[in-house]
């Protein structure tokens, strides 16, 4: 018991900063290129594109970074060295990202190139290692969901303290600079100091369980391939998980626009972001409840039904936090069961494939995770970028200079289209998947009777 509550807080406690850094990143990196640096459309459009390709072309990396994490032998496992190493390169990256070099044109559109991608390949390495370690601390099913829930706790406070602090921070450190781009780049140091910090945690205090018997064989690219694609649950929940990630993100990526633009009050959206935030960790907190009492494919259901009324709610909110508020609520917490609910879902197929295909691929199977929220953050910036220089937005210098047509569209990129996605990816997997806690003890006990696991009892 104590070393599964050590593992537990030491592995949810290192991606606070993590999320923290990626959420400044995904959410908040074309609003600083559109609202800080004011880049011409000519330019934010090929960095519209560079953001769609780069991240594309990561996600497609990604499983590679699988291989080379499975077949990873050294003196602190296979997880720890890339978790250590992405960590470090990311911060490096992600501060150059929001420094202002004083280019344009073409020079910048080449230096951001670069800087994007390369952050990209290095935040890979750091979470496909991170996330690929939770299926080795323990085999239980309830005990991964307490170490799930935690870490998406965890996740959340990372998330939303970006979402709730970045407008008052950034103001603060403005006024103290003397200018945004300079609180921005202040900003970023920050954050990277408090990500470094958490994983520190993580790598020093998380010890993997015992009762994984591992094998010397090496992965090879061919054996990724029939690890992805011949493991059938596998495919389905990485479906599922994409629509639902283009979906989520893409709301969440318009967010600060529409408390500008359409609200007209940018500072109500710290405040909307600290309620969200709340109701978000509290759903987390009691997952493990309703877990004892409801099955996964309830919950999921349950949790469905919440964000279809939150986005019903949203779109046909007059501008009163009374009626947003409630919108968001409902969306968030039906956004905080199914994000876990998905990661248990991809836990359990490393031991499905395990079961099916003879081999244990952690990092190859939770390569998918952040394959997804790639292509997924990539198709979500593309719509993103594409509607706020459709909708004019991005030539507009506050609520004033944009119309009503071009609200209607922020709207339905924000509200409409993600309920499409999201309801998609529920309908695959209610359909599709099938290990549920009776079909996954089975395949614990097969195992162990193929000497492939020990008992954790």
């Amino acid at each position: 018991m104590k070393k599964s509550n050590s593992n537990r807080y030491a592995f949810g406690l290192g991606t606070i900063g993590r999320d923290m850094l990626y959420s400044l990143i995904s959410m908040y990196l074309i609003f600083y290129l559109t609202d800080i640096l004011r880049l011409p459309n000519s330019v934010l459009w090929w960095v519209t594109i560079i953001i769609m390709g780069a991240r594309i072309f990561d996600a497609l990396n990604d499983p590679i970074m699988g291989v080379i994490v499975d077949n990873t032998k050294s003196r602190f496992g296979k997880f720890k060295p890339w978790i250590a190493i992405g960590a470090v390169t990311s911060g490096i990256f992600t501060i150059l990202l929001f420094t202002d070099f004083g280019l344009g044109g073409t020079g910048y559109v080449l230096l951001f190139a670069f800087l994007y991608v390369m952050w990209g390949i290095s935040f890979t390495a750091n979470d496909i290692s991170y996330w690929s370690m939770l299926p080795a601390l323990s085999m239980n099913q309830t005990e991964r969901e307490k170490i799930g829930a935690f870490a998406r706790i965890c996740a959340n406070i990372g998330l939303f303290f970006i979402v709730a602090g970045i407008v008052p921070i950034t103001n603060a450190l403005g006024d103290a600079l003397g200018g945004m781009k300079q609180a921005y780049f202040v900003f970023s140091i920050i954050i990277v100091v408090i990500m470094l910090a958490g994983q520190s945690i993580t790598l020093f205090g998380v010890r993997e369980s015992k009762a994984i018997v591992r094998h010397d064989e090496k992965t090879t690219l061919k054996g990724m391939v029939r690890a992805i694609f011949r493991n059938d649950q596998l495919l389905y929940t990485a479906i599922s998980m994409a629509l639902f990630m283009i979906g989520y993100v893409t709301t969440t990526g318009f967010g600060l626009y529409f408390f500008k633009y359409a609200y007209g009050d940018e500072g109500m959206y710290s405040i909307f972001a600290v309620v969200l935030g709340i109701s978000q960790i509290t759903a987390l907190l009691l997952f493990p409840l309703f877990s004892k009492r409801f099955n996964r494919r309830t919950l999921y259901t349950g949790a469905t039904v919440l964000v279809l009324a939150g986005y019903v709610i949203f779109f046909f909110s007059p501008m009163n936090m009374l009626f947003i508020g409630t919108a968001g609520i409902l969306l968030f917490i039906g956004q905080a069961f199914i994000q876990l609910l998905m990661l248990m879902f991809l836990a359990d197929t490393v031991e499905y494939g395990q079961w099916k295909l003879g081999k244990r691929n952690e990092s190859v199977t939770f390569a998918l995770q952040p394959f997804i929220n790639k292509m997924g953050g990539a198709i979500a910036s593309g719509i993103v970028g594409a509607t706020v220089i459709i909708s004019g937005i991005n030539d507009a210098v506050s609520a004033d200079d944009v119309t009503a047509r071009g609200l209607l569209i922020m709207k339905m990129a924000m509200m409409v289209l993600p309920l499409f996605f999201i309801l998609a990816g529920y309908i695959i997997y209610r359909f599709k998947y099938r290990i549920d806690r009776k079909m996954f003890d089975e395949i614990l006990s097969d195992l162990e009777g193929r000497g492939e696991i020990k008992s954790e009892k």
